[in-house]
């Protein structure tokens, strides 16, 4: 659906919707976040983040524009203790929330946890209403709209949506990593839920693909067919590795697959993916017009434009450089496109570069993305702060509920406050800080290097090596192993490049980023 500029709103509408939250939120004492914004994590090696502002200021951008986006979206007049995400859409046919904004509004609550004293208050209620509002087929799964009366769109909307399914359950995830699940609601269980009901109702296991939603079924036209700003592959390896199940990597490498032979064949210059693939088992294509939404269905426009945010965020937190490839072509195109100068970033674009007739405006929903995608490598710098600081440009009173949350969602990522669950690749993921002490020697490595495990009552211990694309390659078990412990690899027949070192200790498990050079 589309999502223009906008100039109606106004901003003493936003003081007065703050003050309200400040004044009547309940005053409930909640469990310490564990992961307090700002978190400045260390991205990919090669990566970079916006240099012409410092870390506080990259930080207090994001805090502020919270501010601004939480008094106006985030409302509670739907029932006792919910929260949603308001669909502040002009043509919104009466809708007042989407699950896809509900699962952004959850990552944002998570993110924002520490700085918000309140969050994980407005986290419980936005996980509330999620649960209020089932989908039909699947009551692990969200009715992807909700109308005027807060009840689901009995003309279609009381289905699910990948997208926003997908958010909701990463979000639990953050949860979990934030607050813990002992509290009221066990996000762990309820994360676990919801990835096997994606997992059954959500994705194409011929295939590997996610689908539109569980309103398609193996008896449906659709059922091969993609939508590629679903391919979150960073959500993907969460969830792997909150489960457990290996499935989760088949999906991540059928993504990466279809989104390359995309490119290769029809966006060779571009790089650009469109809202929908269609006929993925034979010949993946983009979709006719009106194929679902749009007459511009096969082009780059309002769902694909989250393709480069989703896309750079798995390499900037897995290093997998099937990401970075497919987002340099995309980066190198739009700054030949515009000339240079992010403010001509246009809402929308053809795969082979053309304009869409009317798209001569600025939307934070492309230029967000966009910026984001620049962080992929440093030859971006100078476009990355230039696209930044036009990003902080687009004021949230001009624009709607799209344009703004994707805005915010990427000043997270820009800012270098966007962890994953399962920590970030490059150090020990931190859930037991008394308990770990492991040390890798050297790394980055020529050949040969050492793992040391000390002070830690070790009953099981499995070191795993595995490539960029989870193919294991190395493994060692011991039992009964003593307090300290080491062990040394041979890579010395293997190329240059990123591996993953996985350690699992009395089943709790972490993943270290390891480079051979």
């Amino acid at each position: 659906m589309k999502k223009k500029q906008i100039t109606t709103k106004y901003k003493w509408e936003i003081l007065f919707a703050w003050l309200l939250l400040v004044v009547f939120i309940p005053n409930v004492h909640s469990q310490s976040p564990q992961k307090p914004f700002p978190q400045h994590v260390t991205y990919t090696s090669g990566t970079i983040k916006p240099d012409n502002y410092d870390q506080s200021q990259l930080d207090n951008s994001v805090s502020a524009f919270y501010d601004q986006w939480k008094a106006v979206y985030l409302k509670d007049d739907c029932g006792a203790d919910q929260y949603y995400v308001w669909f502040d859409e002009i043509s919104s046919n009466n809708s007042i929330c989407v699950s896809e904004g509900q699962g952004y509004g959850m990552m944002i609550a998570a993110y924002m946890a520490g700085y918000d004293p309140y969050a994980k208050v407005y986290f419980d209620g936005l996980y509330r209403y999620y649960k209020a509002h089932p989908s039909v087929n699947n009551d692990h799964l969200m009715a992807w709209n909700q109308i005027t009366g807060c009840i689901n769109d009995p003309d279609g909307g009381d289905n699910s949506a990948t997208d926003g399914d997908l958010d909701i359950a990463f979000a639990l995830l953050l949860a979990d990593k934030q607050w813990g699940s002992a509290g009221s609601i066990n996000y762990l269980s309820e994360a676990s839920a919801m990835i096997n009901a994606i997992k059954q109702d959500d994705v194409n296991p011929g295939l590997w693909i996610p689908i539109l939603g569980d309103w398609v079924t193996s008896g449906s036209i659709e059922y091969d067919d993609s939508r590629p700003s679903d391919f979150m592959m960073d959500h993907f390896r969460a969830f792997q590795y909150a489960t457990g199940d290996n499935d989760w990597n088949n999906i991540i490498n059928k993504c990466y697959t279809t989104a390359s032979a995309i490119q290769t064949n029809f966006s060779p210059v571009t790089g650009l993916l469109p809202d929908f693939v269609v006929d993925i088992a034979s010949y993946p294509h983009p979709a006719a017009p009106f194929y679902l939404e749009s007459e511009y269905d096969g082009d780059f426009y309002y769902n694909a434009c989250r393709t480069p945010l989703r896309i750079t965020t798995d390499h900037l937190t897995s290093g997998d450089m099937r990401g970075k490839n497919i987002i340099q072509k995309m980066n190198t195109w739009i700054k030949e496109k515009t000339g240079g100068n992010p403010e001509n970033i246009h809402a929308g674009y053809l795969l082979n570069g053309g304009d869409i007739p009317g798209n001569n405006y600025e939307s934070g929903a492309f230029v967000g993305p966009f910026t984001v995608a620049a962080m992929a490598d440093v030859t971006n710098q100078s476009w990355l702060n230039e696209a930044y600081t036009f990003l902080l440009t687009l004021e949230l009173q001009d624009y709607e509920y799209y344009d703004n949350t994707l805005k915010l969602l990427c000043m997270l990522v820009l800012s270098g406050n966007y962890w994953m669950p399962q920590g970030m690749p490059g150090s020990i993921h931190n859930n037991y800080p008394n308990t770990w002490d492991v040390r890798i020697q050297p790394n980055p490595f020529n050949s040969f290097f050492t793992v040391a495990c000390k002070n830690r009552c070790c009953h099981s211990l499995v070191f795993s090596v595995c490539d960029l694309y989870g193919r294991l390659l190395l493994i060692s078990r011991k039992e009964n192993c003593s307090d300290s412990f080491e062990e040394t690899f041979d890579m010395s027949n293997f190329s240059t490049g990123l591996y993953f070192l996985k350690i699992e200790v009395n089943g709790e498990r972490t993943v270290i980023k390891i480079f051979k050079s």
